[in-house]
């Protein structure tokens, strides 16, 4: 459903341990967050604009991504502070317990909220969550990020990102990678894309979930995939923390951002979901 008109956000920033955390709501009724890392509360504005109707949508930027700046820029975001900001800022909402959505780091952040802080959670959709340890060639995998990290501290940003892409097995369409990553970038764009690689890229891609908390807990656990996310390395770990956890993921619209390529669609997915259909 495509909103008839944009629902006001009210917009705010609440100071945690080390950072101050930009936030938004929209709409009223049962609480939704729906969270990425590194992608920002833009990234998911469109979704939050389609849940909105009949929800209440918080959308934030995660610590020293776009406008929560962190005090210490050359400290790592780990998923365990990442979640606690996510209870801070539940807490300070007072509106939960509440579904919470993560997508790729955002997922790991998710997982680990629900680990520490499970009373404020009752819903947790984990998609596609990069959980490289879980997988038989992890040590490989880690090997090859540590030099997509070396590539691009040294300076080839772009080159980078062509490891990432190769290493992630996502496949752009012929010109898509040079308009993508091509041309001249907005200082805060260089900033984000320096912060992801240097600190946050290596502790949630390392990061193990306690499984055993996880198959325990009372809350309801999806992993959830990407119908066109086939063959690709989030694909391989969404499907092993499934099986760990004892399931199949669920399915969604779109890949790996399919909630930003395809709103509606994954806005209706989403709402099959909670309903239990």
């Amino acid at each position: 459903m495509n909103p008839t008109s944009p629902v006001p956000a009210t917009v705010a920033t609440l100071r945690v341990p080390d950072a101050r955390l930009h936030y938004e709501v929209r709409g009223q009724g049962p609480l939704v967050v729906l969270v990425g890392a590194p992608m920002d509360a833009g990234s998911f504005a469109p979704l939050a604009e389609r849940l909105a109707a009949d929800h209440t949508v918080l959308t934030t930027d995660p610590r020293g991504i776009n406008r929560s700046p962190v005090d210490d820029p050359d400290q790592d975001s780990t998923p365990e502070m990442r979640a606690d900001d996510l209870s801070r800022l539940l807490t300070h909402l007072d509106a939960g317990p509440a579904t919470v959505l993560g997508s790729s780091g955002g997922a790991v952040s998710a997982l680990a909220l629900l680990q520490a802080h499970p009373g404020l959670v009752d819903t947790v959709i984990a998609h596609e969550p990069p959980l490289n340890d879980l997988l038989d060639d992890r040590e490989q995998i880690h090997e090859r990020t540590e030099d997509i990290i070396a590539t691009h501290l040294s300076g080839d940003v772009t080159g980078a990102w062509r490891k990432f892409m190769a290493l992630a097995n996502i496949n752009l369409p012929e010109g898509v990678f040079e308009h993508m990553f091509g041309g001249e970038w907005e200082p805060q764009q260089i900033a984000d894309d320096h912060f992801q690689f240097a600190h946050m890229l290596r502790p949630t891609t390392r990061w193990r979930p306690d499984l055993a908390a996880l198959r325990s807990t009372t809350a309801r656990v999806l992993i959830g995939l990407g119908k066109e996310s086939g063959g690709q390395l989030c694909e391989r770990t969404s499907i092993a923390l499934a099986s760990a956890l004892g399931g199949e993921p669920t399915m969604f619209p779109g890949g790996h951002i399919g909630f930003a390529e395809d709103p509606d669609g994954f806005a209706i997915r989403l709402r099959e979901v909670l309903s239990g259909s």
